[in-house]
This record gives structure tokens, C-alpha cells and sequence, in this order.
């Protein structure tokens, strides 16, 4: 068949269209792929693909805390599953984080600890060991629930992060905020936090632990939450002082 100049034309264009169309597939398809590897060490600063997915999955690992060592008194906080032996599986199966404070008024009062998934009844737990002086407890609980994995990478000031826990005794509350800043052994957060958010998980993009809430500042605009790293005094058994390396 002869070509005619139509043809002609319509040839020309496809072949000064195609180069524009790839360009564009390329632009549009690379920020989707970035957005997809949320790893931390390059990609922690956004917020994660499903942050609904982020939500339900941290929430299926983490309690309500009540500490009632009396009728009258009592103390709410919150706890997340660690993969973590607490020599008392047969009868508490899941080992939970929470903070000292939480839990130190129920402290060789057997009976006076339970915790309780989202909507869901109260159930014996026991105060394995503690860390009074970073503020940090370890508990085993009467529940079969999947642990959260910890972050392999040292979070910097910038980074996106998720509080989830009973804030005012609230339970399954959920706060987004960014890294402030970081000590050796503690995160400061824009993450709003309240009482009773306690002993929460504080989780990166990836849905990874990064610390555990703590402390709220009265007179300054950031909270605060004991990173990894204070966990390697009496919780975990790290290789040195700190739990992600460091170059110095």
C-alpha cells in the first residue's frame, strides 16, 4: 500500500508523541513507586501509603492498661505486644511494654493488673520486670495477640510518626505528628498525647516501633517518648549502650 501524506502525518505525530507520553508515565509512575517503599532510611519523613491499614494493624497489638490496687484508686495506661520472653508463657503467652509509672502502684499486689484489647473485656496480666529509673516495665498478659516489630532505623527530627493508645481513657485514640528532636534515650514529638497514653506505641511510616509514650511537656509544644535505645538497660539485650548503631 502507497503511503499518502495523511499517513505520513499520523506517523510523524505517534513518533513526537511517544517520547512525551513515556516522559510522562515515568513522571507519574516514580513518585507512586517512592511512595511505596516507605523505608525509613530514605522515606521516613511521609505519611504511610494506608494509613488506615497502619491504624488497624497497630491497633490489633495494643491494650488498655488498668492498674487498681484499691477500690478507690486506679491508674489507666496503654501496652503493646513485643516478641520478647517473659519465662510465664504457658499461663501469659503475650509479652507487653508499658511504662513504670503505669504499673508501679500495682507492684507485688498479685490480682490488681489486667489489660483489655480495644472493646473487649479485661484479662489477668502480671508485671514481669521493670525499669523505674527510663520508665518502662515489661507485663505478661493472658492474650494471644501478634507483636509489633521494632524500627531498625534511628529515627531523625522530621520523621512521621503514630501514637495509638487510650488517651484520656479513651481507648484506641490515634495521633499523628513528626520527630522534634532526640536524645540519647528519649524522642520529642509534635504527637499530641494525654493521659492514659501511657505505655502506648509510638510506630514510624512503616508501622514499626520507634518508642514508647511517656511524657507530656506542661509549658512546651512537644511530648516525649522513650526511644529503643533506653530499652537496652534492663529490656532488651543489645549489642552496647544503644540499640540502633551509631558511627561514633
Amino acid at each position: 500500500m502507497t503511503e499518502t501524506p495523511s499517513n505520513k502525518f499520523i506517523a510523524f505525530v505517534a513518533i513526537v508523541a511517544t517520547p512525551f507520553a513515556l516522559g510522562a508515565f515515568l513522571l507519574a509512575w516514580a513518585p507512586a513507586q517512592q511512595f511505596s517503599n516507605t523505608d525509613p532510611r530514605k522515606d521516613g519523613y511521609v505519611q504511610p501509603r494506608s494509613v488506615s491499614d497502619l491504624v488497624e494493624k497497630t491497633q490489633a497489638s495494643t491494650v488498655t492498661v488498668f492498674c487498681e490496687p484499691n477500690k478507690k484508686d486506679g491508674v489507666l495506661g496503654t501496652a503493646w505486644a513485643i516478641d520478647l520472653p517473659n519465662g510465664v508463657e504457658e499461663e501469659y503467652p503475650t509479652t507487653l511494654i508499658t511504662n513504670h509509672h503505669v504499673i508501679e502502684d500495682c507492684i507485688g499486689l498479685e490480682g490488681t493488673l489486667t489489660v483489655a484489647l480495644l472493646f473487649k473485656d479485661e484479662v489477668k496480666a502480671r508485671i514481669v520486670k521493670w525499669d523505674k529509673e527510663n520508665d518502662l516495665a515489661v507485663l505478661a498478659a493472658d492474650l494471644e495477640i501478634e507483636p509489633l516489630e521494632l524500627s531498625e532505623f534511628d529515627p531523625w527530627p522530621g520523621y512521621w510518626t503514630m501514637a495509638l493508645g487510650s488517651a484520656d481513657g479513651y481507648e484506641g485514640s490515634v495521633a499523628f505528628g513528626s520527630i522534634l528532636n532526640a536524645t540519647d534515650f528519649e524522642l520529642l514529638l509534635t504527637t499530641n498525647l494525654s493521659h492514659g497514653n501511657s505505655g502506648g506505641p509510638l510506630v514510624d511510616n512503616e508501622g514499626r516501633v520507634i518508642g514508647v509514650v511517656t511524657w507530656r511537656s506542661k509549658t512546651e509544644q512537644y511530648n516525649g517518648a522513650m526511644s529503643l535505645n533506653a530499652m537496652c538497660a534492663e529490656i532488651l539485650e543489645c549489642d552496647g549502650e544503644f540499640y540502633w548503631e551509631r558511627d561514633n
